[in-house]
Protein backbone atom coordinates (compact mmCIF):
# COMPACT_ATOMS: atom_id res chain seq x y z
CA UNK A 1 0.00 0.00 0.00
CA UNK A 2 1.10 3.43 -0.65
CA UNK A 3 2.52 5.24 2.70
CA UNK A 4 0.61 7.97 1.72
CA UNK A 5 -2.73 6.55 2.28
CA UNK A 6 -2.31 5.10 5.35
CA UNK A 7 -2.93 8.27 6.88
CA UNK A 8 -6.59 8.23 5.43
CA UNK A 9 -8.62 6.01 7.59
CA UNK A 10 -10.97 2.91 6.91
CA UNK A 11 -14.32 4.56 5.77
CA UNK A 12 -13.17 8.34 5.73
CA UNK A 13 -11.48 8.47 2.49
CA UNK A 14 -14.08 10.48 0.77
CA UNK A 15 -14.46 12.58 4.20
CA UNK A 16 -11.16 13.17 4.25
CA UNK A 17 -11.03 14.00 0.88
CA UNK A 18 -13.31 17.27 0.86
CA UNK A 19 -11.57 17.99 4.20
CA UNK A 20 -8.34 18.70 2.16
CA UNK A 21 -9.89 20.11 -0.73
CA UNK A 22 -11.66 22.58 1.39
CA UNK A 23 -8.30 23.57 3.83
CA UNK A 24 -6.71 23.85 0.52
CA UNK A 25 -4.51 20.70 -0.20
CA UNK A 26 -5.03 20.02 -3.31
CA UNK A 27 -1.88 18.16 -3.98
CA UNK A 28 -2.68 15.89 -1.31
CA UNK A 29 -6.27 15.31 -2.79
CA UNK A 30 -4.65 14.55 -6.00
CA UNK A 31 -2.41 12.03 -4.78
CA UNK A 32 -5.10 9.99 -3.03
CA UNK A 33 -7.45 10.15 -5.79
CA UNK A 34 -4.86 9.12 -8.43
CA UNK A 35 -3.93 5.89 -6.33
CA UNK A 36 -7.71 5.17 -5.84
CA UNK A 37 -8.20 5.77 -9.51
CA UNK A 38 -5.40 3.43 -10.10
CA UNK A 39 -7.14 1.03 -8.11
CA UNK A 40 -10.70 0.98 -9.50
CA UNK A 41 -11.05 3.35 -12.84
CA UNK A 42 -14.19 2.79 -12.84
CA UNK A 43 -14.88 4.86 -9.49
CA UNK A 44 -17.17 7.71 -10.49
CA UNK A 45 -16.96 9.55 -7.19
CA UNK A 46 -12.70 9.31 -7.51
CA UNK A 47 -12.73 10.28 -11.29
CA UNK A 48 -15.37 13.23 -10.20
CA UNK A 49 -13.09 14.46 -7.68
CA UNK A 50 -9.93 14.23 -9.20
CA UNK A 51 -10.77 15.76 -12.54
CA UNK A 52 -12.51 18.72 -10.44
CA UNK A 53 -8.90 19.18 -8.40
CA UNK A 54 -7.05 19.05 -11.62
CA UNK A 55 -9.26 21.90 -13.03
CA UNK A 56 -9.03 23.67 -10.06
CA UNK A 57 -4.96 23.38 -10.79
CA UNK A 58 -5.42 24.81 -13.80
CA UNK A 59 -4.13 21.29 -15.59
CA UNK A 60 -6.87 21.22 -17.73
CA UNK A 61 -5.44 18.12 -20.18
CA UNK A 62 -5.54 15.76 -17.35
CA UNK A 63 -9.04 17.36 -16.01
CA UNK A 64 -10.22 16.68 -19.27
CA UNK A 65 -9.21 12.87 -19.47
CA UNK A 66 -10.63 12.77 -15.83
CA UNK A 67 -14.49 14.09 -17.76
CA UNK A 68 -13.79 11.46 -20.49
CA UNK A 69 -13.25 9.19 -18.65
CA UNK A 70 -16.79 10.31 -16.88
CA UNK A 71 -18.26 10.32 -19.85
CA UNK A 72 -17.73 6.28 -20.29
CA UNK A 73 -18.54 5.52 -17.18
CA UNK A 74 -21.61 7.60 -17.38
CA UNK A 75 -22.22 8.11 -20.98
CA UNK A 76 -25.97 9.36 -20.03
CA UNK A 77 -24.73 12.26 -17.83
CA UNK A 78 -24.56 15.63 -20.09
CA UNK A 79 -23.08 17.12 -17.52
CA UNK A 80 -19.53 15.59 -17.57
CA UNK A 81 -19.59 15.96 -21.58
CA UNK A 82 -19.70 19.57 -20.70
CA UNK A 83 -16.99 19.47 -18.36
CA UNK A 84 -14.96 17.88 -20.52
CA UNK A 85 -15.44 20.33 -23.27
CA UNK A 86 -14.62 22.82 -21.09
CA UNK A 87 -11.17 20.91 -20.20
CA UNK A 88 -10.41 20.73 -23.39
CA UNK A 89 -11.06 24.38 -24.29
CA UNK A 90 -9.16 25.40 -21.81
CA UNK A 91 -6.25 23.25 -22.98
CA UNK A 92 -6.75 24.84 -26.16
CA UNK A 93 -8.17 22.02 -28.05
CA UNK A 94 -10.40 23.40 -29.81
CA UNK A 95 -11.72 20.88 -32.38
CA UNK A 96 -11.97 18.77 -29.87
CA UNK A 97 -13.82 20.83 -27.61
CA UNK A 98 -16.24 21.76 -30.26
CA UNK A 99 -16.71 18.13 -31.73
CA UNK A 100 -17.82 17.32 -27.67
CA UNK A 101 -20.28 20.69 -27.84
CA UNK A 102 -22.32 18.97 -30.37
CA UNK A 103 -23.03 15.71 -28.32
CA UNK A 104 -24.57 17.67 -25.68
CA UNK A 105 -28.21 17.09 -26.16
CA UNK A 106 -29.63 18.13 -22.74
CA UNK A 107 -31.54 21.54 -23.46
CA UNK A 108 -30.73 23.20 -20.14
CA UNK A 109 -27.06 23.33 -20.89
CA UNK A 110 -28.29 25.13 -24.09
CA UNK A 111 -27.46 28.51 -23.10
CA UNK A 112 -23.46 27.03 -21.61
CA UNK A 113 -23.02 25.26 -24.39
CA UNK A 114 -23.44 28.31 -26.93
CA UNK A 115 -21.19 30.41 -24.74
CA UNK A 116 -18.50 27.45 -25.03
CA UNK A 117 -19.36 27.27 -28.56
CA UNK A 118 -18.70 30.83 -28.79
CA UNK A 119 -15.56 31.20 -26.51
CA UNK A 120 -14.05 28.37 -28.53
CA UNK A 121 -14.64 30.01 -31.96
CA UNK A 122 -13.17 33.43 -30.23
CA UNK A 123 -10.23 31.31 -29.03
CA UNK A 124 -9.71 30.27 -33.44
CA UNK A 125 -9.99 34.35 -33.86
CA UNK A 126 -13.47 33.47 -36.05
CA UNK A 127 -15.17 36.54 -34.91
CA UNK A 128 -17.75 36.01 -37.27
CA UNK A 129 -18.93 32.82 -35.76
CA UNK A 130 -18.80 33.76 -32.58
CA UNK A 131 -20.90 36.41 -32.81
CA UNK A 132 -23.26 34.41 -34.33
CA UNK A 133 -23.68 32.01 -30.99
CA UNK A 134 -23.56 34.80 -28.57
CA UNK A 135 -26.47 35.92 -30.50
CA UNK A 136 -28.39 33.04 -29.79
CA UNK A 137 -27.66 33.27 -25.92
CA UNK A 138 -30.16 34.59 -23.60
CA UNK A 139 -30.79 37.69 -23.74
CA UNK A 140 -30.61 38.36 -19.91
CA UNK A 141 -27.22 36.37 -19.38
CA UNK A 142 -25.01 38.31 -16.98
CA UNK A 143 -21.77 37.96 -19.14
CA UNK A 144 -23.03 39.70 -22.31
CA UNK A 145 -21.50 42.83 -22.19
CA UNK A 146 -18.55 41.19 -21.33
CA UNK A 147 -18.76 39.09 -24.41
CA UNK A 148 -19.28 42.43 -26.24
CA UNK A 149 -16.32 43.94 -25.13
CA UNK A 150 -14.06 41.17 -25.65
CA UNK A 151 -15.21 40.78 -29.52
CA UNK A 152 -14.65 44.75 -29.56
CA UNK A 153 -11.39 44.73 -28.51
CA UNK A 154 -10.00 41.50 -30.20
CA UNK A 155 -11.29 43.89 -33.39
CA UNK A 156 -9.34 46.77 -32.21
CA UNK A 157 -12.17 48.89 -30.94
CA UNK A 158 -10.41 49.68 -27.88
CA UNK A 159 -12.21 52.81 -26.08
CA UNK A 160 -15.57 50.82 -27.12
CA UNK A 161 -14.75 47.41 -25.56
CA UNK A 162 -13.40 49.48 -22.80
CA UNK A 163 -17.22 50.93 -21.75
CA UNK A 164 -18.49 47.49 -22.23
CA UNK A 165 -16.09 46.40 -19.28
CA UNK A 166 -17.13 49.17 -17.25
CA UNK A 167 -20.99 48.32 -18.33
CA UNK A 168 -20.66 45.23 -16.95
CA UNK A 169 -18.53 46.24 -13.85
CA UNK A 170 -21.58 48.26 -12.72
CA UNK A 171 -23.86 45.30 -13.32
CA UNK A 172 -21.77 42.68 -12.18
CA UNK A 173 -19.90 44.48 -9.03
CA UNK A 174 -15.92 44.69 -9.07
CA UNK A 175 -14.92 41.47 -10.58
CA UNK A 176 -10.72 41.46 -10.97
CA UNK A 177 -10.86 39.79 -14.32
CA UNK A 178 -13.29 43.15 -15.23
CA UNK A 179 -10.68 45.23 -14.06
CA UNK A 180 -7.94 43.53 -15.90
CA UNK A 181 -9.93 43.87 -19.06
CA UNK A 182 -10.47 47.57 -18.64
CA UNK A 183 -6.15 47.93 -17.83
CA UNK A 184 -5.82 46.08 -20.71
CA UNK A 185 -7.75 48.67 -22.55
CA UNK A 186 -6.05 51.35 -21.57
CA UNK A 187 -2.68 49.55 -22.16
CA UNK A 188 -3.71 48.99 -25.66
CA UNK A 189 -4.73 52.92 -26.26
CA UNK A 190 -1.24 53.85 -24.71
CA UNK A 191 -3.21 55.44 -21.51
CA UNK A 192 -0.73 54.36 -19.12
CA UNK A 193 -1.67 56.02 -16.08
CA UNK A 194 -5.40 55.02 -16.11
CA UNK A 195 -3.69 51.39 -16.97
CA UNK A 196 -1.65 51.31 -14.09
CA UNK A 197 -4.66 52.43 -11.60
CA UNK A 198 -6.65 49.32 -12.37
CA UNK A 199 -3.71 46.95 -11.72
CA UNK A 200 -3.27 49.09 -8.41
CA UNK A 201 -6.43 48.29 -7.44
CA UNK A 202 -6.46 43.94 -8.49
CA UNK A 203 -3.04 44.20 -6.53
CA UNK A 204 -4.27 46.28 -3.57
CA UNK A 205 -6.96 43.57 -3.04
CA UNK A 206 -5.30 40.60 -3.64
CA UNK A 207 -2.77 41.32 -1.37
CA UNK A 208 -6.06 42.40 1.25
CA UNK A 209 -7.96 39.62 0.27
CA UNK A 210 -5.12 36.90 0.07
CA UNK A 211 -2.47 36.88 2.04
CA UNK A 212 -1.52 33.65 1.42
CA UNK A 213 -0.52 34.19 -2.30
CA UNK A 214 2.58 35.64 -0.77
CA UNK A 215 2.62 38.91 -2.93
CA UNK A 216 5.81 40.65 -2.80
CA UNK A 217 7.90 38.13 -0.74
CA UNK A 218 10.02 37.37 -3.46
CA UNK A 219 11.05 40.94 -4.37
CA UNK A 220 11.99 41.22 -0.39
CA UNK A 221 14.44 37.92 -1.15
CA UNK A 222 12.52 36.28 1.24
CA UNK A 223 12.37 32.47 0.59
CA UNK A 224 8.80 31.34 0.21
CA UNK A 225 7.80 27.98 -1.59
CA UNK A 226 4.84 28.04 -4.69
CA UNK A 227 1.65 28.76 -4.06
CA UNK A 228 0.66 26.73 -7.23
CA UNK A 229 -1.55 27.29 -9.98
CA UNK A 230 -4.86 27.29 -8.37
CA UNK A 231 -8.61 28.89 -8.94
CA UNK A 232 -8.00 31.30 -6.12
CA UNK A 233 -5.07 32.56 -8.06
CA UNK A 234 -6.50 32.50 -11.27
CA UNK A 235 -9.66 34.42 -9.90
CA UNK A 236 -7.63 37.38 -7.86
CA UNK A 237 -6.31 37.99 -11.75
CA UNK A 238 -2.77 39.23 -10.16
CA UNK A 239 -0.72 36.93 -12.72
CA UNK A 240 -2.20 38.98 -15.61
CA UNK A 241 -2.11 42.41 -13.56
CA UNK A 242 1.23 41.77 -12.70
CA UNK A 243 2.41 40.97 -16.05
CA UNK A 244 0.86 44.28 -17.55
CA UNK A 245 2.63 46.22 -14.63
CA UNK A 246 5.77 44.36 -16.23
CA UNK A 247 4.87 45.16 -19.55
CA UNK A 248 3.79 49.43 -19.09
CA UNK A 249 7.01 49.40 -17.18
CA UNK A 250 9.16 47.85 -20.18
CA UNK A 251 7.50 50.50 -22.41
CA UNK A 252 8.29 53.42 -20.22
CA UNK A 253 11.70 52.04 -20.41
CA UNK A 254 12.18 51.54 -16.38
CA UNK A 255 13.31 48.31 -16.36
CA UNK A 256 14.19 47.67 -12.99
CA UNK A 257 10.77 48.05 -11.73
CA UNK A 258 9.58 45.67 -14.62
CA UNK A 259 11.61 43.73 -13.53
CA UNK A 260 10.15 43.74 -9.90
CA UNK A 261 6.77 43.49 -11.07
CA UNK A 262 7.14 39.97 -12.59
CA UNK A 263 9.19 38.93 -9.21
CA UNK A 264 6.40 41.07 -7.10
CA UNK A 265 3.62 38.23 -8.12
CA UNK A 266 2.75 35.30 -5.80
CA UNK A 267 5.54 32.64 -6.17
CA UNK A 268 5.70 29.93 -8.67
CA UNK A 269 7.75 26.89 -9.40
CA UNK A 270 9.23 27.79 -12.92
CA UNK A 271 7.24 24.69 -14.50
CA UNK A 272 3.93 25.96 -13.04
CA UNK A 273 4.68 29.68 -14.81
CA UNK A 274 2.38 30.17 -17.75
CA UNK A 275 3.28 31.23 -21.12
CA UNK A 276 3.25 35.10 -20.65
CA UNK A 277 4.99 34.92 -17.45
CA UNK A 278 7.82 32.42 -19.09
CA UNK A 279 8.11 34.80 -22.41
CA UNK A 280 8.11 38.20 -19.86
CA UNK A 281 10.82 36.25 -17.84
CA UNK A 282 12.92 35.88 -20.66
CA UNK A 283 12.92 39.07 -22.56
CA UNK A 284 13.33 40.82 -19.11
CA UNK A 285 16.70 39.19 -17.78
CA UNK A 286 17.47 38.99 -21.34
CA UNK A 287 20.82 40.83 -20.82
CA UNK A 288 21.70 39.21 -17.64
CA UNK A 289 21.19 35.71 -18.84
CA UNK A 290 20.35 35.72 -23.07
CA UNK A 291 21.54 31.60 -23.33
CA UNK A 292 18.19 31.23 -20.82
CA UNK A 293 16.10 33.58 -22.04
CA UNK A 294 16.75 31.91 -25.50
CA UNK A 295 15.83 28.39 -23.96
CA UNK A 296 12.41 29.72 -22.47
CA UNK A 297 11.55 31.20 -26.02
CA UNK A 298 12.08 28.49 -28.10
CA UNK A 299 10.51 26.55 -25.48
CA UNK A 300 7.58 29.00 -25.88
CA UNK A 301 7.49 28.59 -29.69
CA UNK A 302 6.76 24.86 -29.56
CA UNK A 303 3.70 25.15 -27.62
CA UNK A 304 0.45 25.67 -28.39
CA UNK A 305 -0.85 28.42 -27.81
CA UNK A 306 2.10 30.80 -27.38
CA UNK A 307 1.56 34.63 -26.73
CA UNK A 308 1.69 35.92 -30.46
CA UNK A 309 5.06 38.09 -29.74
CA UNK A 310 7.24 35.20 -28.99
CA UNK A 311 8.08 34.14 -32.48
CA UNK A 312 9.21 37.94 -33.73
CA UNK A 313 10.86 38.40 -30.40
CA UNK A 314 13.01 35.66 -30.94
CA UNK A 315 13.61 36.09 -33.97
CA UNK A 316 14.81 39.44 -33.61
CA UNK A 317 16.82 38.63 -30.42
CA UNK A 318 19.09 36.38 -32.19
CA UNK A 319 19.68 38.75 -34.78
CA UNK A 320 20.36 41.48 -32.45
CA UNK A 321 23.08 39.00 -30.36
CA UNK A 322 24.07 37.78 -34.07
CA UNK A 323 22.83 34.15 -34.10
CA UNK A 324 22.07 34.68 -37.68
CA UNK A 325 22.20 31.03 -38.25
CA UNK A 326 19.93 30.10 -35.67
CA UNK A 327 17.36 32.67 -36.93
CA UNK A 328 17.58 31.40 -40.74
CA UNK A 329 16.79 28.08 -39.13
CA UNK A 330 13.99 29.09 -36.76
CA UNK A 331 11.90 30.59 -39.78
CA UNK A 332 12.82 27.89 -42.13
CA UNK A 333 11.36 25.13 -39.58
CA UNK A 334 8.56 27.39 -38.55
CA UNK A 335 7.05 28.57 -42.13
CA UNK A 336 3.70 28.37 -41.14
CA UNK A 337 3.99 30.62 -38.33
CA UNK A 338 5.97 33.00 -40.69
CA UNK A 339 2.46 34.39 -42.10
CA UNK A 340 0.70 34.22 -38.87
CA UNK A 341 2.74 35.91 -36.47
CA UNK A 342 5.22 38.04 -38.78
CA UNK A 343 4.17 41.35 -40.80
CA UNK A 344 5.30 41.47 -44.35
CA UNK A 345 7.79 44.19 -43.52
CA UNK A 346 8.79 42.06 -40.14
CA UNK A 347 9.36 38.94 -42.42
CA UNK A 348 11.57 41.32 -45.12
CA UNK A 349 13.39 43.41 -42.37
CA UNK A 350 14.41 39.97 -40.82
CA UNK A 351 15.63 38.13 -44.15
CA UNK A 352 17.51 41.34 -45.03
CA UNK A 353 19.33 41.22 -41.63
CA UNK A 354 19.82 37.38 -41.68
CA UNK A 355 21.57 37.55 -45.37
CA UNK A 356 23.86 40.16 -44.25
CA UNK A 357 26.55 37.46 -43.65
CA UNK A 358 26.36 35.48 -46.80
CA UNK A 359 25.27 38.08 -49.57
CA UNK A 360 25.78 41.89 -47.86
CA UNK A 361 25.12 43.96 -50.90
CA UNK A 362 21.93 42.39 -51.32
CA UNK A 363 21.09 42.88 -47.64
CA UNK A 364 22.10 46.48 -47.77
CA UNK A 365 19.88 46.76 -51.10
CA UNK A 366 16.61 45.46 -49.28
CA UNK A 367 17.48 47.37 -45.72
CA UNK A 368 17.43 50.66 -47.91
CA UNK A 369 14.30 49.48 -49.86
CA UNK A 370 12.42 49.26 -46.74
CA UNK A 371 13.89 52.31 -45.33
CA UNK A 372 12.45 54.36 -48.92
CA UNK A 373 9.18 52.55 -47.98
CA UNK A 374 8.91 53.52 -44.37
CA UNK A 375 10.07 57.35 -45.65
CA UNK A 376 7.29 57.49 -48.01
CA UNK A 377 4.72 56.45 -45.37
CA UNK A 378 6.55 59.05 -42.60
CA UNK A 379 5.92 62.08 -45.61
CA UNK A 380 2.55 61.05 -46.40
CA UNK A 381 1.32 60.93 -42.47
CA UNK A 382 3.39 64.32 -42.44
CA UNK A 383 1.09 65.74 -45.11
CA UNK A 384 -1.89 64.41 -43.57
CA UNK A 385 -0.72 65.98 -39.95
CA UNK A 386 -0.42 69.50 -41.73
CA UNK A 387 -3.67 69.43 -43.52
CA UNK A 388 -5.69 68.42 -40.71
CA UNK A 389 -4.00 71.29 -38.33
CA UNK A 390 -3.83 74.09 -40.99
CA UNK A 391 -6.02 76.95 -40.73
CA UNK A 392 -8.30 78.15 -43.32
CA UNK A 393 -9.29 81.65 -43.01
CA UNK A 394 -12.84 82.57 -43.16
CA UNK A 395 -13.79 85.81 -45.01
CA UNK A 396 -15.15 88.88 -42.73
CA UNK A 397 -18.97 89.77 -43.84
CA UNK A 398 -19.05 93.30 -45.09
CA UNK A 399 -20.19 95.96 -42.66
Amino acid sequence: MDPFMLNIRDGEFTTTIYTWIKEGKIADAIHALYQEFQRNPDSRAAVSLLGYCYYYTQDFVAAAECYEQLTFICPENQEYKLYYAQSLYKACVYDEAMKITMAIEDSKFENNVNKLQAAIKYGEDDLHACKSLLEQTAADDPDSEVNDGCILYKEGKFNEACQKFQLAGQKLGYQPYLGYNIALTYYSMKQYVSALKHIGDIIERGIRDHPELSVGMTTEGLDVRSVGNTLVLHETALIEAFNLKAAIEYQLKNFKSAKDALTDMPPRSEEELDPVSLHNQALMNMEENPSDGFKKLQFLVQQNPFPPETFANLLLLYCKYEYYDMAADVLAENSHLTYQFLSKYMFDFLQAIISRQSSPEESYRNLDDLASQETDILRKLTKQVTDATSVTPMPLPRP
